[in-house]
């Protein structure tokens, strides 16, 4: 049983129309999408992330999803997420969705973000603002 309790920072994402596959629930693809969405987002939001100048980015090498209970259009889901391991120039990321005002999870999964040099994509060190902010997370 994984609970909201779990987490350190909570995004709310609405699902769509389109987001529902010929079974009437969210296709299982989609929840891989709500993970990068909630955390990039918070990462962009908080200057960790520049998308469009920042010298470093953030690339996934790694992702893992679980099961549990269906999402479909219109559930809003609250997107929950800590770090779990923060490394040189890796951070991996614990998420889970949870339907509505649900307290237990629907999904839960993780994903493995490199730091890297935005024109060499080699790894390079996770700044201190990054890691600062990142630390935080942590669970």
């Amino acid at each position: 049983l994984v609970t909201r309790a779990a987490y350190q920072q909570f995004t709310s994402i609405t699902t769509r129309w389109f987001d529902n596959d010929i079974y009437g629930h969210m296709n299982n693809a989609l929840h891989y999408q709500f993970f990068d969405t909630a955390v990039n987002g918070h990462l962009v939001e908080t200057g960790v992330l520049d998308l469009h100048h920042g010298k470093t980015v953030f690339l996934v090498v790694e992702t893992g999803c679980q099961y549990y209970s269906e999402l479909a259009f219109p559930d809003v889901i609250t997107v929950g997420f800590k770090v779990s391991k923060l490394g040189n120039s890796s951070v991996r990321y614990e998420v889970a969705l949870f339907r509505n005002d649900a307290e237990s999870a629907a999904s839960k999964g993780h994903f493995v973000h490199v730091n890297v040099d935005r024109g060499t994509r080699r790894p390079v060190p996770i700044g201190p603002f990054a890691r600062e902010f990142l630390g935080r997370l942590m669970a």
